[in-house]
């Protein structure tokens, strides 16, 4: 106990000292603690928002087969990893309506793996890519309980089989844009180790007994090699959610490689205390219309930063949290409820359909950083 203790505090020690030379050196310069005292945030807003964003997806361009829907990177994942999260906040007493969906429509496309159409009749990453997406929701979900549904239970036994055994990339799963191209930030060159970043927190959310049942032993062992040996190389964008599951599954990083994420996630801070995802993102990738990314603090890059560090045990009271979540309270719409973010792969219209997924992920992460931090 005394040398795990000794170690933790050593790693809080290291964030503080780098958050005082942060401001020793004049960057960020965040806004007083003081100036932002007023501000606040809606969550029945944001949480109609996020209702109505994954109703209307489920109903339209995200509907499949046999009753069911995509389980959406940009709108539906992140709404299931955070809708519950508002429940306190609502006094709500059970799940949404929009949850209930949701989960069935997982559980049903579990239920029936072997019939159901793959993720953009995709034959190759498709069903790979909803593995993980489902037993992450379902885990997510039963996670509370202590308990897991025999849906959960097969479709982590789906997950594992669709995990890659052998070759360069052995421990990830196919995932879309593994051939080069796609759209950032889900579906790109890089996204296989987001993917792989993905089931990590997945099985750093089951019961102990199940991270250390025998039969899953070789498998947990391939994805904690194939994140550890990747990591510095990938985008801070992946490296975050490498680092909430790191917060999860022991093991998967050290102390100090934390603190290596997080000084650089830091180093990226704006001035007025937000991020913004073209700051995070791979440095090579480029919009594929030419036009220039958007280099203004954004919800997105901002709910994912102070929710991810949060999870390591840095205080929310610390100068760099205090600003994000101050940012992320003085930028909610307080018409719609949302947060604001942008494409990395285009110019979009906000107010589209499409111009609008960024928006649904960033306002689940908002979320998430506002009402489930330390």
């Amino acid at each position: 106990m005394k040398k795990g203790y000794t170690k933790q505090r050593s790693f809080r020690m290291g964030l503080l000292l780098v958050l005082v030379t942060c401001l020793t050196l004049g960057a960020p310069a965040f806004p007083s603690y003081a100036q932002s005292q007023g501000a606040s945030w809606n969550s029945k807003l944001a949480a109609a928002y996020l209702d109505q964003r994954t109703g209307g997806w489920m109903r339209g361009m995200g509907a499949m087969d046999h009753g069911t829907f995509c389980l959406s990177c940009h709108t539906a994942l992140p709404y299931a990893l955070a809708r519950a999260a508002l429940r306190t906040n609502l006094g709500e007493q059970g799940l949404s309506p929009v949850e209930r969906q949701l989960l069935e429509s997982a559980r049903k496309r579990v239920r029936l793996w072997a019939d159901v159409q793959p993720y953009l009749s995709n034959k190759n990453e498709g069903p790979a890519t909803e593995s993980v997406i489902n037993a992450l929701i379902l885990v997510t979900y039963d996670a509370p309980n202590h308990a897991l549904s025999d849906e959960t239970r097969h479709a982590l036994d789906i997950m594992w089989a669709q995990q890659r055994q052998s070759g360069p990339n052995a421990g990830a799963w196919p995932w879309f844009g593994d051939g080069g191209g796609g759209e950032e930030p889900w579906e790109a060159f890089d996204s296989q180790y987001w993917g792989a970043s993905l089931a990590a927190l997945a099985v750093g959310s089951l019961p102990k007994e199940y991270q250390s049942d025998p039969k899953i032993q070789d498998n947990l062992k391939l994805l904690k090699q194939y994140l550890q040996q990747g990591q510095s190389r990938q985008s801070l964008l992946n490296r975050l959610t490498l680092l909430w599951a790191a917060t999860r599954l022991p093991g998967l990083l050290s102390a100090e490689e934390q603190q290596v994420i997080v000084n650089a996630v830091l180093t990226r801070q704006h001035p007025d205390g937000g991020w913004s995802a073209s700051d995070l993102v791979a440095s090579t990738w480029k919009r594929g219309d030419g036009t220039p990314q958007e280099t203004r603090s954004d919800g997105y890059a901002t709910g994912l930063a102070a929710w991810a560090i949060q999870q390591t045990g840095l205080p929310r009271t610390g100068s760099a949290l205090k600003a994000a979540r101050s940012w992320l309270m003085r930028n909610q719409d307080r018409t719609a409820g949302s947060w604001p973010a942008y494409s990395l792969n285009k110019q979009r219209d906000p107010a589209s359909e499409v111009g609008k997924f960024m928006s649904d992920a960033a306002t689940a992460y908002a979320v998430l950083a506002l009402t489930r931090g330390n």
